[in-house]
């Protein structure tokens, strides 16, 4: 097998066969092949796609590349995985809730990638928290907590562990045959046999067109099914923020906001949503309907916010941060930004602001830059709010004033203002399960 042909093969729009496939997991896993040619590869997938074949091979064969898990953790493992966004923080918010509710949650997070913050990052924000731990304390927390989050195991999918870090640095984020095999491989290597996949559409989203998204949900629900997982996926919007809060400190102090019932809005509502989709496939609540009641009871009740505390304790981090925010790195400069002029937003360049945060040094550009945990910004308007001059739109977490400046730049040429009234944005577009495609109307 020569991976120069397999290059040309894919480069020429050939599909290919599933000992090429296996042969580039391999190489991907062992370290035998080199990272330019691996990049070369991946960048002819991105230009000429997989076919519904040879993207279940992929899944199949990066899923194999290493252990297998077959967890047992006192009921049915379910996971939850977001295809990216700015300001998602979901995760934080409902494994706690849906453990609180008698759900096992195994999840395997990712770091950033791209413009969109990744969960394992926002962790490591937290004094003390360990997200690499031995796959038995792993299972352990889970079946002593209901949940745990953790970096992805390096003898987890090595093969999709490489390729996700060259994909961030490549412009090969955007495909969906590497999406799809790179979150499914993950599941499928780390034991789940419900998931609830939450895909984004909009312009802070990988996907930025709902018909891509659709597609990209489809592939996945079936790759899923054929491999005798529980699974569904949900599209949601991502025109703007999930979440006002953008960075990693700043985003574990929004989570810890809801569940202490101080902060509402967007992110709890889609955390609510895709919660109950959890606790029904994985049997624990008989419709979705009533698994977003035990959702809501274990908020009010502060279950939630106990279930989190528990989590991050068992993980070796400072829960004190739960009852007491101010324990969460803060940043040397905080900045406000006025509007300069009455209007309504009217639009907001999602992926604009994520590559701010970035830059301020909340991602990396390079997959071995160092990110500063305290640095972002938090969003004080939403689309379709008015604002009158001078009003503060954003407000900056900045670790100088160079950096300041450059991320004020970029936030207000991501602000479209108007002189007529802007629609909210929509969170919930679609409902995609085996059987088909349900639209969903707010």
């Amino acid at each position: 097998m020569d991976i120069l042909t397999i290059i040309e093969d894919k480069k020429q729009g050939r599909a290919l066969t599933r000992e090429q496939i296996d042969y580039f997991a391999r190489g991907a896993a062992d370290g035998s092949l080199p990272d330019y040619q691996l990049a070369a590869l991946l960048m002819a997938i991105r230009l000429n796609g997989m076919d519904a074949r040879e993207t279940a091979d992929l899944t199949e064969a990066m899923a194999q590349s290493g252990e297998m898990l077959s967890p047992d953790v006192g009921g049915v493992p379910v996971d939850k995985h977001s295809t990216g966004g700015v300001g998602d923080t979901t995760t934080l918010i409902l494994a706690p809730l849906v453990a609180a509710c008698g759900g096992k949650v195994l999840k395997m997070s990712g770091r950033g990638l791209g413009h969109t913050g990744g969960t394992i990052d926002k962790l490591e924000s937290i004094p003390g928290m360990r997200v690499e731990l031995p796959e038995e304390e792993f299972l352990s927390a889970v079946r002593s907590v209901g949940c745990a989050v953790v970096g992805q195991s390096a003898n987890l999918a090595p093969a999709d562990k490489r390729l996700y870090a060259l994909r961030d640095v490549t412009a090969t984020v955007d495909s969906v045959p590497l999406i799809a095999s790179s979150i499914l491989s993950k599941k499928f290597a780390g034991g789940a046999r419900a998931i609830v996949l939450d895909v984004k559409t909009g312009s802070g989203a990988l996907m930025d067109s709902l018909e891509g998204s659709i597609d990209l949900a489809r592939a996945m629900v079936d790759i899923g099914f054929h491999a005798g997982r529980k699974i569904v996926a949900v599209v949601s919007g991502m025109e703007e923020p999930l979440g006002s809060h953008v960075g990693n400190a700043l985003e574990v102090k929004e989570a810890i906001d809801v569940l202490s019932g101080r902060a509402a809005g967007p992110l709890l509502e889609v955390s609510l949503f895709l919660g109950a989709q959890m606790l029904y496939a994985a049997g624990i609540a008989e419709n979705a309907q009533k698994g977003e009641e035990m959702m809501r009871a274990a908020l009010e009740s502060g279950a939630g916010l106990n279930k989190l505390e528990e989590m991050i304790a068992v993980q070796g981090g400072d829960s004190r941060i739960c009852r007491d925010i101010s324990l969460l790195p803060k940043a040397p400069l905080i900045v406000p930004v006025p509007a300069e002029k009455d209007g309504y937003l009217s639009h907001v360049n999602g992926t604009a602001l994520g590559l701010a945060a970035q830059r301020m040094g909340a991602g990396r550009v390079k997959k071995e830059d160092i990110i500063d945990p305290a640095v972002g910004f938090v969003m004080e308007k939403r689309i379709g709010d008015y604002v009158k001059a001078g009003e503060i739109i954003c407000t900056l977490h900045a670790r100088d004033e160079a950096s300041a400046r450059e991320a004020e730049e970029k936030v207000r040429a991501a602000l479209t203002f108007s002189e007529n009234p802007a629609n909210k944005a929509r969170l919930l577009y679609a409902l995609v399960t085996p059987e088909g495609v349900s639209h969903l109307s707010e």
